[in-house]
C-alpha cells in the first residue's frame, strides 16, 4: 500500500473505524427499516419501470443484450468487430453498428445527437456524467501533441456539461491516462514504494513553477509538468461548474493516478468536492486505501469526493500477478468485494452524517443490492435523498430498470455517457464490454423485465385496452 501520510494522523480516525460495522439492529427496527441487505422496498422487479422506453429502444436493448450474453463474442468482439469493418467496410459497417451497439451505449456524435439524448435523459429524472472514450495503456502513447488533443476533448467537455444545463450538479469522467502517458505514472508508481512527492510541489507544478522530481529523467520530469498543468487547466475551467471524476485504472499506476489526483484536491476542493477520486472494492487493500484518502483530506484541509465501484480489471490484474510471481490484489470471492464494497460505503455515508458539506460519494454499481443497502442507510442515518452528498450511477444503456426506478423515488441518478464517432468510440465500447462482460452477461433480469413490457404492448396493441397494471 502506497500513503501519502502515516501515523501522526491516524488517531483521528481510530473511530472512523469502527464505524464501518454495521449499526445495532435495534436503531434500525426503531427506524421502521429492515436489515440493509434485504429491505422491503426498492425490489426492481416492475417492468412499467421501461414505460418511458420506445418500442424501437426495447426491440434493441433486447438484441443487444442477447448478443452480450455469448461470452466467446464478448471476449472477441474487438477482432470480430475490425474483420467485419474490413470485410464490410468503413460505411457500411458504421450503418449497421451505429442503430444497434452504438446507439445503445453511445450519446452520439454531433452536439445536435447528443443535447437530443440528454434531453431524454433529463425527461426520465435521470442526469448524465459525459465521458470522452480517451484513454491509453501501455506502448500506445504517442506523443505531447496527442495530449494537448485530448485536453481541447475534456475542455469542451466540461463546457458541454456546464453550459447545456442538462442537469442540476453537472459531472463529468476524466482518465489521467488520456493526458499523462501510462509509462510515466508506471515510474511514480514505482517511485512511490519508497520515496513521498509534497502534494504542494505538485501544485506548485500545476500552477507553472519549474519543479524538479527526484527520480525522474529530465524528459520525465518534463513530461510530467506539462501533463500536471493540462490537468490544472481541468482544474480551473471545472471548479464551481462541474464535478470532475477521475477514474481509477490497473493496480500498476493507481497510486501515481492517486497522487495527482490527490494534488488536483488540494488546489481545487478547498470548498467543495469538484474534483472526485475512484475506489475499487474488488483490491483487498480498497478499505485501507480510502481511510489514506480521508487521513489526506483531513491532514491537507480539502473536501473528498470519492467514486465507489466494485472494479473491472480483475482478469487482467490477476495474470499480472500471476505472471510477475506476486500475492493476487483481487479479493477471493465475490462475498469479499460485497463485504469489501459495504464496508467503503459505510464509511462515507457515517463520514457525510457527521459532514455533509466535506465529503461526497457516488454509488457506482449495477448491483441491486448494495443500492438498497445504501438507500437503506441513507434513511437510518438521515441523510435526505435530495441531498447533493450521495447519489447513485450507472453506465448509458445498462441497468435501467434500476436507474429508472431510483430516479421515480425521487433519488440523484447519474448515466456514465461516452460520445463520439464510431471510430472514436469503438476501441472504448470494446473495452467496456471486455472489463464488464460478467456484468454483460448476467443482465437477464433486465432482459426479462424487457420481454415483460414488450409483450404487455403488443397485447395492449392487440387488445386495444390498458392491462389491470396500467389502470
Amino acid at each position: 500500500m502506497y500513503t501519502l501520510l502515516r501515523p501522526h494522523v491516524l488517531h483521528r480516525f481510530m473511530s472512523l473505524r469502527h464505524m464501518s460495522m454495521a449499526e445495532p439492529q435495534s436503531l434500525l427496527a426503531k427506524r421502521g427499516v429492515r436489515d440493509p441487505s434485504a429491505p422491503g422496498f426498492l425490489t426492481f422487479e416492475d417492468s412499467r419501470a421501461f414505460k418511458v422506453k420506445s418500442f424501437w429502444e426495447i426491440i434493441r436493448a433486447l438484441g443487444v443484450f442477447r448478443l452480450c450474453s455469448f461470452p466467446v463474442l464478448v471476449n472477441n468482439c474487438g477482432k470480430l468487430m475490425t474483420f467485419t469493418k474490413m470485410v464490410l467496410g468503413e460505411r457500411a459497417f458504421s450503418m449497421i453498428l451505429r442503430p444497434s451497439v452504438y446507439a445503445q451505449f453511445v450519446a452520439g456524435e454531433t452536439e445536435i445527437e447528443i443535447a437530443e439524448s440528454m434531453q431524454k435523459m433529463s425527461s426520465l429524472g435521470l442526469r448524465p456524467m459525459l465521458a470522452v472514450p480517451i484513454e491509453e495503456d501501455l506502448g500506445e502513447s504517442t506523443g505531447e501533441r496527442r495530449y494537448e488533443d485530448n485536453l481541447v476533448a475534456m475542455l469542451e467537455c466540461i463546457h458541454m456539461s456546464h453550459n447545456k444545463g442538462w442537469s442540476e450538479n453537472p459531472m463529468m469522467q476524466l482518465k489521467i491516462t488520456a493526458l499523462l502517458s501510462p509509462e510515466l505514472c508506471v515510474k511514480l508508481t514505482s517511485l512511490l514504494r519508497s520515496d513521498r512527492y509534497d502534494l504542494n510541489l505538485l501544485v506548485k507544478a500545476m500552477e507553472g513553477e519549474e519543479i524538479t522530481f527526484s527520480g525522474l529523467s529530465e524528459s520525465e520530469n518534463t513530461h510530467f509538468l506539462c501533463g500536471l498543468r493540462r490537468l490544472n487547466k481541468i482544474g480551473e475551467a471545472s471548479a464551481n461548474k462541474v464535478r470532475v471524476l477521475v477514474d481509477a485504472e490497473y493496480t500498476y499506476i493507481n497510486p501515481a493516478l492517486s497522487l495527482i489526483t490527490m494534488a488536483m484536491m488540494k488546489k481545487f476542493n478547498q470548498q467543495s468536492a469538484w474534483i472526485w477520486n475512484t475506489y475499487q472494492c474488488y483490491l483487498k487493500e480498497s478499505r485501507n486505501l480510502l481511510y489514506d484518502a480521508v487521513e489526506t483530506s483531513v491532514d491537507q484541509v480539502f473536501c473528498l469526493g470519492i467514486k465507489l465501484v466494485r472494479g473491472a480489471y480483475m482478469d487482467k490484474e490477476r495474470i499480472l500477478a500471476e505472471k510477475e510471481k506476486r500475492a493476487d490484489p483481487i479479493h477471493e470471492s465475490w462475498e469479499n468485494t460485497n463485504e469489501s464494497y459495504n464496508g467503503c460505503l459505510d464509511i462515507m455515508l457515517n463520514l457525510i452524517r457527521e459532514k455533509p458539506e466535506n465529503y461526497k460519494i457516488i454509488v457506482a454499481t449495477h448491483n441491486e443490492e448494495s443500492v438498497r443497502r445504501a438507500v437503506t442507510r441513507m434513511m437510518e442515518l438521515g441523510i435526505d435523498k435530495d441531498s447533493s452528498s450521495v447519489c447513485f450511477g450507472q453506465l448509458l444503456g445498462m441497468c435501467d430498470h434500476v436507474s429508472l426506478t431510483l430516479a421515480q423515488h425521487g433519488f440523484s441518478v447519474y448515466k456514465s455517457v461516452p460520445y463520439g464517432t464510431v471510430d472514436n468510440t469503438l476501441p472504448y465500447l470494446v473495452r467496456r464490454a471486455q472489463e464488464n462482460r460478467t456484468v454483460l452477461q448476467g443482465i437477464r433480469k433486465e432482459r426479462d423485465l424487457l420481454r415483460q413490457e414488450l409483450h404487455r404492448r403488443i397485447r395492449e396493441k392487440i387488445t386495444g385496452a390498458k392491462t389491470d397494471a396500467q389502470k
